[in-house]
């Protein structure tokens, strides 16, 4: 117990910044009591509306319940979403300041509507397009302005044109001339080299994918699976980096470590209502960690523990330092 609550004391020093895609999240619930007759789909009879920061934003929401030094970075448009999000992080004690605001792309949104606890439908608005010339003169220049106060970045990467190769290189150069840690939470959808960034944190599916091998799901424990410590290796020579944490949702994560026995850590979920967001929580708690100047295994035990309570949680749902100190008793 005291070496958590040591660690939340280190956390809270901790200045970080997260840099991507980021989004809003419009949640939508109601009944359902008759079919339209326009149309056959289903009339929704809306009971409650909630707006959440989403993508890179809720990692960054994920990170300031232990840390008021949290800021985040990405592109969003002029527009209405824009305002709402700013004010959500505001609110959520993420500095906003160093977003950029594109004069034509719309802000990344994501309404969902549900009735009965079953989804219906999701409508994004979403205008896919690559950080132009300008925009990467930009990020560096507050990027620079910035490293000074930082002691970590993590780059979140949904593959919606915010992260690219000459970004990538950008963070890394500035990073090593800062000596700041640099994780990545990977898209599938956008295969980059991270040579020069400090971890990699894929899950399952993406670990797989990148390392193009075919996941026979075999049974037995994941220190025994040798098609994923197959695919440890193929990621650690591939991406040129010293450490890829793949987490496996009910059974934990593995860290893999260059010269080093992969290391699994078993799941700390009691009860899983909804997995999403707990990817943002993972790698929010696992570079604050860091940051913090913990070990990798015990940073991935941390993350660990903070991934076991989103997940008994309903939405993009973020957790309290109470919380994670709880999880260790």
């Amino acid at each position: 117990m005291n070496f958590i609550r040591n660690c939340l004391g280190s956390l809270a020093k901790c200045r970080i910044l997260v840099i991507g895609d980021v989004m809003l999240d419009h949640f939508i619930w109601g009944h359902v009591r008759r079919i339209s007759p326009e149309a056959p789909v289903p009339i929704v009879e809306v009971t409650k509306e909630e707006f959440y920061p989403g993508g890179a934003a809720n990692v960054a929401r994920n990170i300031s319940p232990f840390s008021p030094h949290t800021h985040l970075m990405g592109r969003v448009g002029k527009d209405m979403a824009a305002d709402r999000l700013r004010a959500l992080l505001i609110e959520d004690r993420v500095d906003p300041a160093p977003l950029l605001v594109h004069e034509t792309l719309p802000t990344i949104s994501k309404a969902r509507v549900s009735a009965r606890q079953q989804q219906i439908v999701r409508v994004d608005r979403e205008k896919l397009m690559p950080l132009a010339d300008s925009e990467l003169a930009e990020i560096e220049n507050r990027l620079r302005k910035l490293a000074p106060e930082l002691d970590a970045i993590i780059l979140e990467d949904y593959g919606k044109g915010f992260v690219t190769t000459p970004l990538m290189q950008l963070v890394a150069k500035i990073a090593a001339e800062h000596k700041l840690i640099v994780t990545v939470d990977p898209s599938p959808r956008n295969p980059l080299p991270w040579a020069g960034v400090s971890l990699v944190k894929p899950n399952r599916l993406e670990a797989f994918a990148a390392a193009g091998l075919e996941d026979h799901l075999l049974p037995g424990p994941p220190v025994e699976n040798m098609e994923l410590l197959e695919v440890g290796r193929v990621l650690l020579g591939k991406w040129d980096v010293a450490s890829v944490l793949v987490t496996l949702g009910e059974h934990g994560m593995m860290l893999f470590e260059r010269d080093k026995s992969p290391h699994h850590i078993p799941t700390r979920a009691r009860e899983v209502f909804d997995v999403s967001g707990a990817g943002d929580t993972a790698i929010a708690l696992l570079t604050l960690a860091l940051a913090a100047g913990f070990t990798l295994q015990d940073a991935a035990d941390i993350a660990n523990h903070a991934s076991g309570i989103v997940v008994g949680k309903l939405g993009t749902a973020t957790l309290t330092p109470d919380e994670l100190l709880a999880a260790f008793s």
